[in-house]
C-alpha cells in the first residue's frame, strides 16, 4: 500500500537536505506519492505569504508532511511557519529522540532518550501586550485539557516503546498554578500507568542532571518554553541539531522535520548536513506503518558513520550534502541492512 505525503522544502538549505531525505526514503522501496508544496521565502515570492491556505490544506488531505527547514526573522518580519504550522493543525506534541550515534564524538555515551514537548500553550501562546509604553505583558496558558493530552500522549509513548521511566520538568516552586496544573494532571495520567516509572524535576535542575549524566533519563515531558529550551540541550548531548530528528504530531496531522535552521550563508554549495532530515524520514516511516523500513534507514545511517569515511564539515569530514545520502542509499541498496 503507498503513501501519500507533503514535502515542503522551505528555503536557505532546505532544498538540498530535503531532496537528499526523499531520495534514502524513496530507497527504501516504500510507495509514497510526493505531492510538492511551497513554504517559506518561495511562497512569500509567488504568493506573498509564507504559509499558503493551500499548504495546510494539502497536509489536512495527506494527513503527513516532511518539511525542510524555513526562516524565520528575528523580532519582525512575519510570524514563525513553524509555530503556525504547529497551532493551524493542532500538532500539540513535539517529539525529539536525542541518541548517541557512532563515529560523532560527543562528551557522553548510551545517551537514549525522547524529549516530548507540549506544542500549543503556556508563554508560546503568543499573548503578548503593552501594557504602557515600556512596560509589555505575555500571558502563560495552560489548561487542563491539553496539559492531560500532552502526559497521555508521553506516557502511551513510553509504554509502547518499552521505556523505564517518564521525568515531568517543572518550576512549580514560582509558577503555583500554572506549573501546578500540568504536575497535577501528570499525576493522574501516571496513575493509569503503573508499569511506567514517574518523577518530577525542576527544569533547572533537570539541566543541570542533564549535562552530569543524561543516560538516567529515559523520557522527558514538558510544556513549551521549556521543551524548546531542553530539547536542544538534549541535541548538544549526543552531537548538535544537525543529527536529531523531529516530529510534530496531532491528532488528525503529523509533520516531520529538521530542527535546525535554514542556513543561508552554506545554501546551494553542497555543504549541509542532511541527517537530521533523513532520521525524520525514519521517523515519517514508522508513523506510516512503515517499521521495517524506517530501521532500515536508521541502520544505514549508523553504518555509514560508523565507518567514518562519510561525514559534512559540521562533524569534522569533507562530505558533500550529495556524499551522505549516496552512501546512505549505497547502504539501503547494496544489502547492507
Amino acid at each position: 500500500m503507498g503513501h501519500r505525503v507533503t514535502l515542503l522544502p522551505g528555503d536557505g538549505i532546505g532544498p538540498e537536505v530535503t531532496e537528499a531525505a526523499r531520495a534514502v526514503i524513496d530507497a527504501t522501496g516504500v510507495a509514497i506519492e510526493w505531492e510538492v508544496r511551497e513554504a517559506g521565502l518561495p511562497a512569500i515570492e509567488r504568493e506573498g505569504e509564507p504559509l499558503p491556505a493551500s499548504v495546510l490544506a494539502a497536509i489536512r488531505e495527506t494527513g503527513t508532511a516532511l518539511k525542510g527547514p524555513v526562516t524565520t526573522p528575528i523580532g519582525g518580519g512575519f510570524q514563525s511557519v513553524n509555530v503556525r504550522l504547529r497551532k493551524a493543525l493542532d500538532l500539540y506534541a513535539s517529539v525529539r529522540p536525542v541518541r548517541t550515534l557512532p563515529g560523532v564524538a560527543t562528551r557522553y555515551e548510551h545517551v537514549d532518550l525522547v524529549i516530548i514537548r507540549e506544542n500549543t500553550e503556556g508563554l508560546y501562546a503568543g499573548l503578548e501586550h503593552e501594557v504602557v509604553p515600556g512596560v509589555i505583558e505575555t500571558l502563560k496558558i495552560v489548561t487542563e485539557a491539553a496539559c492531560l493530552r500532552i502526559a497521555e500522549f508521553a506516557f502511551a509513548l513510553a509504554r509502547r516503546d518499552g521505556r523505564r521511566k517518564v521525568t515531568a520538568a517543572h518550576k512549580a516552586s514560582v509558577m503555583r498554578m500554572t506549573d501546578g496544573l500540568f504536575l497535577d494532571c501528570c499525576r493522574a495520567v501516571a496513575a493509569r500507568y503503573p508499569e511506567v516509572g514517574y518523577e518530577e524535576m525542576a527544569v533547572d535542575t533537570l539541566c543541570m542532571q542533564l549535562v552530569l549524566d543524561p543516560t538516567r533519563f529515559d523520557v522527558v515531558l514538558l510544556e513549551n518554553l521549556y521543551g524548546d529550551i531542553v530539547s536542544d540541550l538534549g541535541a548538544g548531548l549526543v552531537g548538535g541539531l544537525g543529527v536529531v530528528p523531529g516530529a510534530n504530531i496531532g491528532t488528525a496531522a503529523a509533520v516531520f522535520e529538521a530542527v535546525h535552521g535554514s542556513a543561508p550563508d552554506i545554501a546551494g554549495r553542497n555543504l549541509a548536513n542532511p541527517l537530521a532530515l533523513i532520521l525524520s524520514g525514519a521517523l515519517m516511516l514508522e508513523h506510516l506503518g512503515e517499521p521495517a523500513a524506517a530501521q532500515r534507514i536508521v541502520a544505514a545511517t549508523t553504518a555509514v558513520l560508523a565507518e567514518g569515511r562519510v561525514r559534512t564539515r559540521d562533524l569534522g569530514g569533507r562530505a558533500g550534502t550529495t556524499d551522505v545520502r549516496d552512501a546512505i542509499v549505497a547502504a539501503l541498496a547494496g544489502g547492507r541492512v
